[in-house]
């Protein structure tokens, strides 16, 4: 092994010395050689050259010089690959204006010499920009034209590149799927050309996607297959990085023995190297599993020094997943106070990262859709050299006479402001002086008919939560009563434990949920609208019913899809949890729970389906009556939470949206809510 990394140390020493030799060798060339078009392919050849080995500001130099050369000359092919290169330089240094507006330049002289290669390679280097901007859309219309000249010329680097960033956008638009066959055509493409490095990114990447879109198998797969790659002593980063990454996918199948020993080898990997990052993500997993395990004392040491960690390196995303492991540490010890606290950093974090990382709608953007025609070959066919833009600055005429029209302009608009001054001020009095009443008593009518319904809200809140709390809690003590006098034996005391636990957790949700809602709505009631993602919030109730879901083998199936809703996300929240808790109630063995939502007429429709026992007609009509406290025993004698649909019904109108039900008995029930997607307009 030593004398293999020998050799490779060797290797790379000669391929520097002979790097170095080849630009020392041209730097002499360039000196001795006349100005003609020799001495630019040799400049070329030389900046080339210093930029593969990173001595940009060298390069830079000569791609000046060349530039002047090539224009003294009038080598447009010279002025183009100059141009070019001086556009990578400012695109290394994260000048993206400059190195747009070169790539731009070097673009119309590739035109002009009707150079397929140079277009397309200009087109995907702006593809590539554009895509780390943000500019999606732009991005990939710029690579995919540049795509069909690679496969023509088997420019696979370039082409491996150019797959790249059609990965890179259509996963920032959340187009999974294509983004996951871009990462393929990538992969097939770095192996022709046998880029090692390039197919553990690519591969890595797959991994990433599949876990994303929660197909944990094959995510084991890929990952499995990066590790194999990897290089102990010189891939110690991401090698840290890829063995939590795979035990916490072992994870999802509660693989326990598997999840363990990749995530402690990951653990003290990591630990070796001094990788805080991986460290952190490590004990965040390690965490998760010894709770699942309910080694509850060893998940706290974990979960306290991962949250140290986290502060001290300030990783949001890693410090929000672990207040939710804290909530659910705290939770299972039985500490709800404790639990209520992290919940609310939970909350606040999560809030404060959906404010910097600003939501990126889905853009779907194919070649063949495009509504302009973006084919190198069309654009290098309707190109004219002759054609240049109208510039304003290129012509004083215009420039004077725009000046001069301005200043009549505004003349006429202060003569005419003068003469309606007065008339306006006068007209303006007057109608606030024969409004002013009729304001007043609207004001007052609408504040007392809003302060009957908040208090009407209230009231029915208050009598739902003391009556179940009420409930909850009496049974907890009478079964605490009779253990404390000996009145029932062992076999009663476990016969009485899973009662116990389903009016304890009832107890928990409902403070839960009444915690969220009165955390910022209690003083007024008053909705705080703004706009979240839905399915962010189906995943986190629907993971509140887990274990609820397992108990009952109920099929819990995810059809949501990222959109955008505006409305009060606590409340929505509480809305949420209410129906799918309703659906798990009233679902048997074998049921399916289906969550769902999609675009109707510029509103956000959201359907919790079951297959449940159904709702009678007569049900039906009360289910939202604000006079009656409707409820009913679930198929496994389970009580509700205390936040009855009349609750649900006052949030959704009160963030300007409307509920409904469609049941029939036996066969399930449809709940539908529908919601705003934007702030409605003044």
């Amino acid at each position: 092994m030593k004398q293999l990394l020998t050799f490779a140390a060797c290797l790379f020493a000669f391929c520097i010395y002979s790097q170095n030799d080849r630009i020392d060798d041209l730097t002499v060339q360039l000196a001795y050689q006349e100005a003609d078009s020799t001495k630019i392919d040799l400049a070329l050849e030389l900046i080339n050259e210093l930029y593969a080995i990173g001595e940009f500001q060298k390069a830079q130099k000569y791609v000046n010089q060349t530039a002047k050369l090539s224009e003294k000359l009038n080598d447009t092919k010279g002025l183009a690959e100059s141009t070019y290169f001086r556009a990578l330089i400012y695109a290394q240094n994260n000048d993206y204006y400059n190195a747009i507006d070169n790539y731009e330049k070097s673009r119309r002289y590739y035109l002009q010499v009707s150079d397929t290669l140079g277009v397309a390679k200009v087109s995907n280097s702006i593809g590539l920009i554009e895509i780390k901007r943000g500019n999606y859309a732009l991005g990939l219309k710029n690579s995919l034209s540049a795509i069909d000249i690679f496969e023509k010329q088997g420019l696979y680097k370039e082409l491996s590149s150019a797959y790249d960033n059609l990965a890179e956008a259509y996963f920032m638009t959340n187009q999974i799927d294509k983004a996951i066959d871009f990462n393929f055509k990538a992969l097939d493409t770095r192996k022709r050309i046998s880029d090692r490095k390039g197919i553990v990114a690519s591969t890595t990447n797959i991994a990433d996607l599949y876990s994303l879109r929660k197909e944990h198998r094959k995510a084991i797969e890929y990952y499995e297959d990066v590790l194999e790659m990897l290089n102990p002593e010189t891939d110690k980063e991401l090698r840290g990085e890829i063995l939590p990454k795979l035990g916490r996918e072992f994870l999802e199948f509660k693989e326990y023995d598997k999840a363990s020993e990749y995530l402690v080898q990951g653990l003290k990997y990591n630990r070796k190297q001094n990788n805080q990052d991986g460290i952190l993500r490590s004990l965040n997993a390690i965490g998760s599993l010894n709770l699942q395990q309910k080694k509850v004392r060893l998940a706290e040491i974990q979960l306290n020094e991962a949250y140290s960690i986290a502060q001290k390196i300030d990783d949001k995303d890693a410090l929000l997943e672990n207040y939710k492991l804290h909530i659910v540490l705290d939770s299972t010890r039985g500490y709800f106070q404790n639990a209520f606290f992290w919940q609310n950093k939970y909350y606040d974090l999560k809030e404060d990262l959906a404010k910097e990382k600003q939501p990126i709608f889905p853009t779907e953007v194919d070649p063949l859709d495009l509504n302009e025609s973006y084919t190198i070959e069309e654009q290098i066919e309707n190109f004219d050299p002759n054609q240049k833009k109208e510039n304003w600055r290129s012509n004083p005429l215009i420039f004077y006479c725009a000046i001069a029209a301005c200043a009549i302009l505004l003349t006429l608009l202060l003569l005419n402001f003068l003469k309606t001054k007065r008339y306006r001020e006068t007209l303006k009095k007057q109608r606030e002086k024969l409004s002013q009443e009729l304001i007043r008593n609207e004001a007052i009518l609408e504040q007392t008919h809003h302060l009957e319904e908040v208090n009407q809200v209230k009231d029915k809140l208050f009598s739902i939560v003391s009556h179940d709390l009420k409930d909850s809690i009496s049974s907890i003590k009478a079964f605490l009563d009779l253990l404390k006098e000996d009145s029932i034996s062992k076999e009663e005391f476990r016969a009485l434990i899973p009662e116990l636990s389903e009016n304890a957790n009832n107890a928990s949700s409902l403070l839960f949920n009444l915690l969220n809602w009165s955390k910022s709505q209690m003083q007024n009631l008053e909705p705080n609208p703004e706009l979240f993602n839905i399915q962010d919030v189906f995943h986190t109730k629907m993971a509140l019913v887990e274990q609820k879901v397992e108990d009952k083998r109920i099929v819990l199936i995810d059809e949501s899809q990222r959109d955008f809703v505006y409305a009060d996300r606590s409340m929505v929240e509480i809305v949420i949890q209410n129906l799918i808790t309703n659906a798990v109630k009233f679902s048997r063995t074998g049921d399916v729970i289906t969550v769902s939502n999609q675009d109707v007429n510029g509103k956000a429709l959201i359907c919790i389906e079951d297959t449940g026992v159904g709702i009678s007609r007569e049900n039906i009509d009360k289910l939202f009556n604000a006079n009656k406290n409707f409820t009913t025993v679930g198929t496994k004698n389970e009580k509700g939470t205390g936040l009855g649909l009349t609750i649900a019904k006052d949030l959704v109108e009160l963030n300007e949206g409307r509920i409904w039900v469609e049941s029939t008995v036996n066969v399930g029930s449809k709940f539908f809510i529908e919601l705003p997607k934007s702030a409605p307009q003044a």
